[in-house]
């Protein structure tokens, strides 16, 4: 497994609000699909509402 950064931003309310996620996973795209999934079961957040910008691995 490696370890990425996931950068992006969220709608909180009224605004978008920037975070930096470092996540542990075997590619990219399930590096995506793992912020999408703790945003939504922590912060009750539509992947709608969620935009990633961009996917490094650290």
């Amino acid at each position: 497994m490696k370890n990425y950064v996931v950068k992006g931003t969220f709608k909180a309310g009224h605004e978008w609000e920037k975070f930096t996620k470092n996540v542990e996973s075997q590619n990219e795209k399930n590096a995506q699909e793992k912020v999408y999934s703790i945003f939504g079961s922590k912060h009750s957040i539509k992947r709608f509402l969620i935009k990633i910008d961009s996917v490094v691995e650290a």
